[in-house]
C-alpha cells in the first residue's frame, strides 16, 4: 500500500522524497488543489470515501499517516 500511496503522491507532486516527510500539509509541501487531487486519486486507488471529519492534516501529513486512515476506512 506504501507503495502505491507514494506512486500517486509523485503524480501528484513530482519531485518531492515523501518517504521522510512527516509534516506534507503542515509544511505546505501540497497546496489546497494537490490536496483534492490528492483525495481523490486514493479514493478511487483504494474504493475509499473520505467524510469531511477525516479531511483533516493529521491523515495526511505522511505516508504512514495516509496508510491508517485509508486501513480504517477499508474495515
Amino acid at each position: 500500500m506504501k507503495e502505491t500511496i507514494l506512486d500517486i503522491l509523485a503524480m501528484v507532486k513530482p519531485g518531492v522524497d515523501f518517504t521522510a516527510e512527516t509534516a506534507i500539509i503542515d509544511k505546505g509541501i501540497l497546496e489546497s488543489f494537490d490536496i483534492i487531487r490528492l483525495v481523490s486519486l486514493l479514493s478511487d486507488e483504494f474504493d475509499v470515501e473520505f467524510t469531511a471529519a477525516e479531511l483533516v492534516p493529521e491523515n495526511f501529513n505522511s505516508v504512514d499517516a495516509m496508510e491508517r486512515i485509508i486501513r480504517e476506512l477499508e474495515d
